[in-house]
């Protein structure tokens, strides 16, 4: 009897043992249905941003490009981390002619398209006069600058400019300029494809939702094998709470653009307790106030420079930004060889004896204050704490010298009517096309039609809003680009930098600081300058 009663016992603790097992298994399987979560290295990469489109051909916004670097390839690109250009579709750096006009460029062997296309000159071609001709909102890039395109051999891309251009090697590696599959993508105004990517990348797109993508390894990628099995991409439209939330719970392994201030500062603080991985990098995007000088008081040269004086960076940093940010002065930022900081040898930082000094010449005082208006989209807490803060300290330390009026107005009528001169000061920043630092002066004070006395007409002063006219500022901006010496072209970014200072048509404020969080499971993490996450890098354990 005492048997049998042990071996139902042993019965019976085995049945005990698989039931618990078999409980354990079923709610494993409950919490991951598909059985991936714990093994796969497909990476969750979260941002607030949403792409407008994935057209290469017309995407002009961060969030969209950041995705066609990832899934494309250009000619050149830099060397991950730096401003150093590197072939990529190019085997090597062009051939310029005598001129300046003419850049031959060896192309890629062996390279095929993610719907198994071959790549070769006659699809590069296509690619970019595709850019050109489709009219999307990058276009002007390559159409204002590119005369013709052809295939001179099955691996040889010859370019002619229009005139010559220093920077235009840069300007390829804009990564809209990425090569496209001919049978995927068709050349017409106005024929995009916004859902789709077909490149040579990395990574191919697999889905596209409207709060996700999906980005899938490309089996038969001609270069370096991504370290992952994938990334999905989640999108947190508009909300950066979201954003924030979703990578402190875990739902996302790597967050990056757009967090708030104090969002930032409250993930740099989990960071230092080791809750998670911190990507510091310094932007290369400059924050700005553009003066209008068609509209009084601005017209007068003294009130801007007086402006120019007033600003106190440092205020703005530790009290707006919290830290996050780099004083900047000049609309060059610091990371380039020819930033100098004009700005600061000027006005120096708070100078109020010198402001009041300015406004008493221009005829402005305590009894006869300079009113003005800064604009702002209303979509931006930074911009209007700014603001806030700049009327607070004019209030405070003019006297009432200068009254400044914040007012806000919605993003993209923000956007829309600062090219139509109704806004006397806005704040605005620039991200760059391309890493040279013709790209931060061409397009914010060129003027391709104007006076000095009538202002710019038409031209990128005109369409960022201070409506500048420097003929000397023109002949600057056009010698450095076809200057062949870089020594010398530096000596010409300085002049230009100088002049800036004195007219100011712009008064650089800051950089932006670029942060990504990361998990402790992911590594591989890197930021380039460009503010372009190399997928490919990154891993998970």
């Amino acid at each position: 009897m005492l048997k049998k009663l042990r071996s139902c016992g042993k019965f019976l603790s085995l049945f005990l043992l698989c039931l618990a097992m078999t409980v354990a298994c079923n709610n494993n399987q409950a919490a991951n249905p598909d059985n991936t979560t714990s093994t796969t290295n497909r990476i969750a990469y979260g941002t607030s941003l949403k792409p407008r489109t994935l057209d290469p051909a017309d995407s002009y916004e961060i969030v969209g490009l950041n995705m066609i670097y990832n899934l494309g390839d250009t000619l050149y690109s830099y060397e991950l981390g730096t401003t150093n250009l590197v072939p990529q579709l190019a085997t090597a750096m062009p051939t310029i002619s005598e001129d300046g006009l003419t850049y031959t460029i060896p192309l890629r062997e062996g390279v095929t398209f993610h719907d198994g296309t071959p790549f070769n000159a006659e699809a590069m071609a296509f690619s970019l006069q595709r850019f050109i001709t489709n009219g999307g909102k990058p276009s002007f890039l390559l159409a204002d600058t590119i005369d013709s395109l052809e295939a001179t051999g099955e691996y040889e891309l010859t370019v002619k400019l229009k005139q010559p251009f220093a920077a235009f090697t840069s300007l390829l590696a804009f990564a809209g300029a990425c090569a496209v599959s001919p049978q995927a993508y068709e050349i017409g105004a106005g024929s995009f494809n916004p859902n789709q990517f077909v490149g040579t990348g990395p990574y191919k797109l697999a889905e596209s939702g409207s709060d996700s993508l999906r980005l899938d390894v490309f089996a038969d990628y001609w270069g370096e094998k991504p370290e992952n099995e994938g990334v999905d991409v989640q999108l947190y439209s508009g909300s950066s709470a979201n954003l924030f939330n979703g990578f402190r719970t875990g739902a996302v392994d790597l967050a990056y653009q757009s967090l708030e201030p104090d969002q930032i500062k409250s993930l740099l603080q989990g960071a230092q307790e080791g809750q998670w991985q911190v990507i510091e990098a310094p932007g290369t995007a400059v924050n700005y106030l553009v003066l209008n000088r068609q509209q009084e008081p601005l017209d007068k040269v003294e009130v801007r420079q007086a402006i120019a004086a007033l600003i106190d960076r440092e205020l703005i940093n530790n009290r707006v930004l919290q830290g996050q940010g780099e004083p900047a002065y000049s609309l060059i930022p610091s990371a380039f060889a020819s930033s100098q900081p004009k700005f600061k040898e000027l006005y120096g930082d708070g100078n109020m004896e010198k402001a009041k000094q300015l406004l008493s010449e221009a005829g402005y005082s305590p009894s006869n204050p300079a009113v003005i208006e800064i604009w702002y989209p209303s979509s931006s807490m930074t911009r209007s704490l700014v603001a806030s803060t700049l009327k607070a300290l004019a209030d405070k330390e003019l006297e009432g010298a200068v009254k400044f009026e914040p007012k806000s107005v919605e993003g993209a009528t923000f956007f829309a009517k600062i090219k139509e001169g109704l806004y006397p000061a806005a704040l605005a920043n620039w991200y760059p096309d391309f890493l040279d630092a013709d790209n931060y002066t061409h397009p914010l004070v060129y003027c391709s039609q104007g006076s000095s006395s009538g202002g710019c007409e038409q031209g990128s002063a005109q369409n960022q809003g201070s409506f500048y006219y420097s003929d000397r500022i023109n002949k600057l901006i056009d010698e450095q680009r076809q200057a062949k010496n870089p020594e010398a072209r530096e000596q010409i970014f300085a002049e230009i930098q100088k002049t800036l200072a004195e007219d100011v048509p712009y008064i650089p404020l800051w950089l932006n600081k670029e942060y990504a969080f990361a998990q402790n499971s992911v590594t591989g993490v890197k930021m380039n300058p460009s503010q372009n996450i190399p997928f490919w890098k990154i891993s998970k354990n």
